[in-house]
């Protein structure tokens, strides 16, 4: 059976020799060495209009089966079309691979947040900081081995549960979730608050139960 490589990646840390090393090596596995020149396009995020981007994702290859559109910087992409990738990715042309360059990951709410649940993110030189955001960025993702890492890492650190919990919820609130995923969430928050209150399960137990239960709830809708 012939593996089917993902469609989109996302190249995320500030270890640019890295990234760069890595992704040579992926346009060499996805492009015959004669035919990288002409099926390849290095943009730059910073100088990039919606209507460009749109121009080099519709072109089709020409000396192999897939182009390859790289977009450096992709943090500083226009909102424009953050949401069109996001919007159209289930869409976008099976004969191109879209590769997305980045130092790091901005607001919870950024729509490179949002599009990485649908690509292989690759990091690289990437510490991430021990904090709620992180771990509630880790179960968006449904990453249940990062997850419950940092979830470790933070008890260890000598974070309290109640502060680990309300980070989540504050993080949950200012995301826009519908509010039937939200008080799905807030359910399960609710139920591990009540085992460790109660002693039913002690508190780094309580909250694995709950990041796992977090991470197996599926994609998340959207407020309309």
């Amino acid at each position: 059976m012939v593996e089917k490589k993902p469609s989109l990646y996302l190249f995320v840390g500030e270890d640019s020799n890295s990234k760069d090393t890595r992704i040579k090596k992926l346009i060499a596995d996805l492009l015959p060495p004669h035919s990288a020149d002409f099926d390849s396009d290095n943009l730059s995020a910073r100088e990039l209009t919606l209507k460009g981007f749109q121009e080099k994702i519709l072109m089709l290859p020409l000396k192999a089966k897939k182009r390859v559109v790289i977009i450096r910087q992709a943090n500083l992409l226009k909102p424009q079309i953050k949401e069109f990738i996001l919007k159209n990715i289930k869409t976008l042309s099976p004969g191109v691979v879209l590769i997305l360059d980045l130092d790091r990951f901005g607001r919870q709410s950024d729509c490179l947040v949002r599009i990485a649940k649908f690509a292989q993110v690759i990091q690289l030189g990437v510490k991430p900081a021990l904090d709620t955001f992180t771990l509630s960025r880790q179960i968006e993702f449904r990453k249940v081995d990062q997850a419950l890492r940092i979830l470790d890492e933070l008890l260890k650190k000598g974070e309290r549960p109640e502060r680990i919990m309300g980070g989540l919820r504050y993080s949950w609130e200012r995301n826009p979730f519908s509010p039937q995923w939200t008080r799905k969430r807030l359910g399960l928050l609710l139920a591990c608050d009540l085992e460790i209150k109660r002693g039913r399960l002690k508190a780094d137990l309580a909250l694995e139960k709950l990041v796992i239960s977090l991470c197996a709830l599926g994609e998340p809708s959207r407020k309309t």
